[in-house]
C-alpha cells in the first residue's frame, strides 16, 4: 500500500456495524476522519487507507454514492486504496498517515501561511456539525426529488452531462422564467440530488428550476467544468420553449463553487443567454486558492488559469443583473471575496446574511431575506 519511501507513523481507523453498508461506510469514514483530525492530520498526510468489509464489492469506489460519500469528507484526494474481506458486520476504515509536515512560517498570500490560508477556505471550520448538514441535504433533497422533479434531462454526452428540471407550482398561464441552480463542492463534491428541496422557494414564486451536474475533480479540470457549464447554459437556451419556459427569461445562480460557475458564466458569450446571476458564498478570485492543495488538482496554479477563470477580472456582460450574498459567519476570506467581487462588477448589491453560515445560508433560499432577494436579482422579464 505504501510506497518504499513511505512510512506510516500512524493509523487513524473508524467503525461501523450498521447492516446498510453505504450508511456504515459513511459513519466509518466519518470516525476515521475526525481521528485522523485529533492527530493533527489532514488528508494531505494520508498515504494509503483500507476499507475492510464482508462484501467489498458494496463499497466500491467505482459504486457513485461511495465515491460522493468519501469526496464529502475527503474532497478530490485520492490515496492508494485497498479494498478487503473481513468476516465482521458493516465496515471499518484505515486511513495510514504520513507524519505530517511542520508547518510554514511564511506568509503565501494576503499575510497568511499555508494553514492559516486552509483555515481560511474551508467553510468546514465555521460549522460543528458538517456530517448532520450532508445527512439532511441527502434526506431531504431525495425526498424532495422523488416527489417533485419533472425530468431529468442530458445536456451532454457524458455521464454528468445531467440536470433536473421542477416545474413552477401551481399551472402557469404563461410559459415560465427559469432559474439555473449549480452545486457548490469545491468543484470536487455534491450532488444536483443533494440541493434539491433548495427549489422550493422559486418554484412557488412561479419559477422553473433546472439544477445542474457537472463532472468532478478530479477527474475534471477546473476548465471542463466550465465548459460543461457553458453547455448546459447553451441547452436550455435552445430547448428552453420545448420545455415550456420562457427562452427570454434565463437567470443563472450557484452556491460556493456553483457561484463562480454561475459568476463565469456572467462574462462568457453564454452571458447574452442569461438576464441574471446571483452566486451565493462564492469564489470569484482564484489566486488565494492557487496556493492550496486544490490548485494543482484543478489546474489553476499557473497566473494564466488563475487569470481566465477568476471572474472578478472579467467585466460581466451589461444586460445581466447581479448580485450576490454570503452567510453572515463566513470567514473573513469569504466575505472579502463577495465584497471585492461585488465591487468590480459595478457595485453590485451585496448581502451579508445575519447568523447564516456557508451551509445555512442555502436555507433561505426557501423563504426570509434570501429569497427575497433572489426574486429580487431574478425578476420575471417585463
Amino acid at each position: 500500500m505504501l510506497t518504499s519511501s513511505e512510512t506510516a507513523v500512524a493509523v487513524a481507523r473508524g467503525m461501523s456495524s450498521e447492516t446498510n453498508l453505504l450508511h456504515a461506510f459513511r459513519r466509518a469514514l466519518a470516525e476515521a476522519a475526525a481521528n485522523m483530525a485529533a492527530q493533527g492530520a489532514s488528508p494531505a498526510d494520508i498515504a494509503a487507507m483500507s476499507w475492510t468489509t464482508a462484501t467489498p464489492a458494496a463499497i466500491h469506489p467505482a459504486n457513485r454514492d461511495v465515491d460522493l460519500a468519501l469526496r464529502e469528507v475527503f474532497g478530490g484526494a485520492r490515496p492508494p486504496l485497498r479494498l478487503l474481506a473481513g468476516a465482521h458486520e458493516g465496515v471499518v476504515v484505515e486511513l495510514h498517515l504520513r507524519a505530517p509536515k511542520a508547518p510554514g512560517i511564511t506568509p503565501v498570500y494576503n499575510g497568511m501561511t499555508s494553514a492559516g490560508l486552509a483555515r481560511a477556505y474551508s467553510p468546514r471550520a465555521t460549522v460543528q456539525n458538517m456530517g448532520a448538514i450532508f445527512d439532511a441535504w441527502r434526506e431531504n433533497g431525495a425526498a424532495y426529488r422523488q416527489q417533485h422533479l419533472t425530468a431529468e434531462l442530458s445536456y451532454g454526452t457524458a455521464r454528468e452531462d445531467t440536470l433536473d428540471l421542477y416545474w413552477p407550482v401551481g399551472a402557469p398561464s404563461a410559459p415560465p422564467p427559469l432559474w439555473i441552480f449549480i452545486h457548490g463542492g469545491y468543484w470536487q463534491a455534491v450532488d444536483k440530488a443533494h440541493n434539491a428541496h433548495f427549489a422550493d422557494g422559486m418554484r412557488r414564486a412561479g419559477f422553473a428550476v433546472a439544477m445542474l451536474n457537472y463532472t468532478l475533480a478530479p477527474p475534471a479540470s477546473l476548465a471542463a467544468i466550465v465548459t460543461q457549464i457553458q453547455a448546459a447554459v447553451a441547452f436550455l437556451a435552445r430547448e428552453a420553449t420545448a420545455l415550456g419556459c420562457d427562452a427570454q427569461a434565463l437567470h443563472i445562480a450557484g452556491h460556493s463553487a456553483g457561484g463562480h460557475l454561475a459568476a463565469m458564466m456572467a462574462c462568457l458569450p453564454e452571458g447574452k443567454l442569461l438576464r441574471s446571476c446571483l452566486p451565493l458564498s462564492g469564489l470569484f478570485d482564484l489566486e488565494p486558492l492557487a496556493h492550496l492543495p486544490m490548485g494543482q488538482l484543478l489546474q489553476f496554479d499557473t497566473a494564466e488559469a488563475i487569470a481566465q477563470y477568476s471572474p472578478q477580472r472579467a467585466p460581466p456582460l451589461p444586460h445581466v443583473r447581479v448580485g450576490v450574498a454570503v452567510g453572515g459567519t463566513e470567514s473573513s476570506e469569504f466575505h472579502r471575496q463577495s465584497t471585492t467581487f461585488a465591487a468590480a462588477w459595478g457595485n453590485a448589491p451585496c448581502r451579508i446574511v445575519a447568523g447564516q453560515n456557508h451551509f445555512t445560508l442555502l436555507d433561505g433560499l426557501n423563504g426570509g431575506e434570501l429569497l427575497d432577494f433572489a426574486l429580487e436579482i431574478a425578476r420575471p422579464s417585463a
